[in-house]
């Protein structure tokens, strides 16, 4: 193998390789041996092929495979002999004109990781800012617990109905005079002021009472999943069959019981290891971000430009996908472009901050075990129906990409123990709300996280602070690097169907579809519109 560097510039390199035409046919002698023993030919005896005929008849895949390795083994070569080390997997390409008994030439073109002086851990200063689950924050929870169990009971049959009222309703719509499939339904609880249907539908409920037959007009999103009711105005003959007030949650030991436990007391307890987790996950979350904030603010070097790239469209998808469900989606398109360039330097600073991370986790020792590797693959395999969880998990175990993004939260999380470990750590009582004020604080500052190959998974994305913002989700662009669950397919069965959720995807290479993609809506319901956006 003969092999002259035609490009070293930052951290790009290029290279030609030449593999000999001899090398090449040392390599299809090696496979004519190795198949031999197999071969059958009428005339001989099993094995007993001649080597000539047996390049006669398979001479072509003979010499395809022997290309093939051959050029596996050069890129390897290279690699260990130039000592490179590659962000990203090279691009080799086989120069136009290649024949048969020729020699093979070889453009193999990569991007390598920068040399990283061995990040000092010393001097870290961190505060802990905690907060008590105090009898307060608990039962505040258990309050927020209960108003999501809304209850509704019979109301006097003379009740006109009103805004946070819930209405037992028939339906039957049309458009132009005509029924559509999924137009009707029986028996539909909608509770009024809550959004769940179509826009105007629900505010024409107000006054009805038991026994009143409405005609309800209203007119079906532009984004409306089903095409043909897309800005279609629509009428619905509909009969109001009971109305139902808002319930009041008396929190109690029968409330605990209606939850399935023995008492109030054995429901504070379990809300309060709750409230204990979320508590701790903000500390966490806070003091990781000011690790974060020193290690980038003492190191500074190039990062490879293909992985800051990757790293960009990742965000950037995902911002796309936001402000696409905008009220005016060209407006908050428009916006969201002043900011491409803060962006880009926010992919550039994960990926910085993740070879930081790797590279303090490989010099003190930091790795993830076979035994945890295990229980990451198995825990991501149940998003995937049963028949395909082991197709999945092979997926995994033959991608060695695949299984690093699996691996990289853990690994991540592991490195931030570590340091902590190590840093001076002060602590200090504050409010929840102080702390998520300066986690806030953080965010709107324009911070940013770990990079592609060690995200910062459970922080959100800096946004610029000063620019007037698309109405963009300060989580839009999380850091997942385990495989993204899509939104479940909603059929569009019913005309007030509920559209699929707003929830981004992150890009990822072809896995075994996911059983949430194959569920249907749970039932027919009538001018449900997209959930809220969390």
């Amino acid at each position: 193998m003969k092999t002259v560097e035609t490009l070293n510039e930052g951290l790009k390199r290029e290279y030609r390789v030449t593999i000999t035409a001899k090398d090449i046919d040392a390599r299809v002698d090696d496979e004519v041996k190795s198949i031999a023993p197999t071969v059958r030919m009428p005339g001989f005896r099993p094995g007993k092929v001649p080597p000539n005929l047996i390049r006669k008849m398979h001479g072509a895949a003979l010499s395809a495979d022997a290309l093939n390795k051959a050029i596996d083994q050069s890129v390897r070569d290279l690699m260990t002999k130039e000592k490179l080390r590659p962000a990203l997997q090279p691009a080799v390409t086989l120069a136009d004109g290649y024949e048969n008994g020729k020699d093979a030439e070889l453009t193999v073109a990569l991007e390598v990781l920068p040399d990283i002086e061995t990040p000092s851990i010393d001097g870290l200063k961190l505060e802990r800012l905690t907060v008590p689950a105090d009898d307060k924050a608990v039962m505040a929870k258990i309050e927020e617990f209960a108003a999501q169990m809304k209850r509704f009971e019979d109301a006097p049959k003379t009740k006109k109905a009103a805004a946070g009222d819930q209405v037992i309703i028939d339906f039957a719509g049309s458009v132009d005079g005509v029924a559509f499939d999924g137009g009707t339904g029986e028996d539909m609880a909608v509770e009024i002021g809550s959004g769940q249907l179509i826009p105007g539908f629900e505010d024409q409920l107000i006054g009805a009472k038991v026994g009143d037959a409405k005609t309800v007009k209203a007119t079906f999103p532009d984004e409306y999943p089903v095409e043909n009711l897309k800005g279609a105005k629509a009428e619905f003959a509909v009969t109001v069959k009971e109305v139902k007030v808002p319930a009041a949650s008396k929190i109690d030991d029968e409330f605990a019981k209606s939850l399935g436990l023995e008492s109030l007391d054995k429901l504070k307890e379990l809300m309060k290891d709750q409230v204990e987790q979320e508590l701790n996950g903000l500390t966490r979350t806070y003091m990781k971000r000011k690790l974060l904030d020193q290690l980038a603010a003492a190191h500074d070097f190039d990062v490879p430009p293909t992985m800051v790239e990757a790293e960009f469209n990742q965000i950037w998808q995902q911002l796309e996908q936001e402000v696409a469900n905008e009220d005016d989606p060209a407006a908050a398109k428009a916006e969201l472009e002043k900011d491409r360039d803060d962006y880009h330097a926010i992919a550039v600073r994960r990926v910085r901050l993740g070879l930081l991370l790797s590279e303090i986790g490989q010099a003190h020792g930091v790795q993830v075990s076979q035994q945890e590797m295990q229980r990451l693959v198995m825990q991501a395999a149940q998003q995937y129906r049963p028949e395909d969880r082991q197709r999945f998990v092979e997926y995994v175990q033959q991608d060695a990409l695949a299984a690093a993004q699996l691996r990289a939260p853990l690994y991540e999380d592991k490195v931030v123990d570590f340091l902590f470990e190590k840093a001076e750590i002060s602590d200090r009582e504050t409010t929840r709300e102080e702390l998520e004020a300066a986690i806030e604080a953080d965010d709107d500052a324009g911070h940013v996280h770990g990079p592609g190959c060690g995200h910062d998974h459970d922080e959100k994305p800096a946004k610029k602070a000063a620019a007037k913002k698309p109405a963009t989700k300060k989580d839009a662009v999380k850091d997942d690097a385990a495989p993204a669950k899509k939104p479940a397919a909603k059929k569009a069965d019913a005309a007030p169907a509920k559209k699929a959720d707003d929830k981004p995807a992150a890009a990822k290479k072809a896995a075994p579809a996911k059983a949430a993609e194959d569920k249907p809506a749970a039932k027919k319901a009538p001018a449900k519109k997209a959930a809220a956006k969390k």
